[in-house]
């Protein structure tokens, strides 16, 4: 088993090998700023559900669909939360991969399926919140609204 050399950190850039993007840079920071820029959207996503107006006793279809997407503002509030937290998590993944399968195969095949998952998530997520957004009131079986 064969690890690549990884280069000493204080080398000069001018002597650093330069190959395009340093796509590890990128990923580094976009953790940072997407952890940072999480932590707000989640504690305003939780004080807004759960403690402004009834507070817990509020949560409910109606609340979530009826009241809270019919504005636009948490409409794009949720969805961002759920795509920076889903490709905030996959790049977390994808760095645990990379520490820890040294064969290139299963390495590369572990990180486009993290990759993959990731946008049918993402999609699937999104899919939903507009549904609901658009068409807040679901037909139940037996032709009952769930609104009603």
């Amino acid at each position: 088993m064969t690890i690549e050399a990884v280069e000493y950190p204080r080398t000069p850039l001018s002597e650093r090998k330069q190959s395009g993007k340093n796509w590890e840079r990128i990923g580094w920071s976009f953790m940072r700023i997407s952890g940072v820029l999480l932590i707000f959207l989640v504690f305003v996503h939780l004080y807004s559900n759960l403690v402004a107006g009834d507070g817990v006793s509020q949560i409910g279809f109606e609340f979530v669909v009826a009241e809270k997407f019919s504005v636009p503002f948490w409409l794009i509030w949720d969805a961002l939360l759920l795509v920076l937290a889903l490709i905030h998590g996959t790049n977390g993944m994808r760095t645990i991969v990379n520490d820890y399968v040294y064969k290139p195969g299963p390495r590369k095949a572990l990180i486009t399926t993290l990759w993959i998952a990731c946008i049918v998530e993402i999609v699937l997520g999104l899919i939903v919140l507009i549904v609901f957004a658009v068409e807040p009131c679901v037909q139940g079986p037996g032709s009952a609204s769930i609104c009603s």
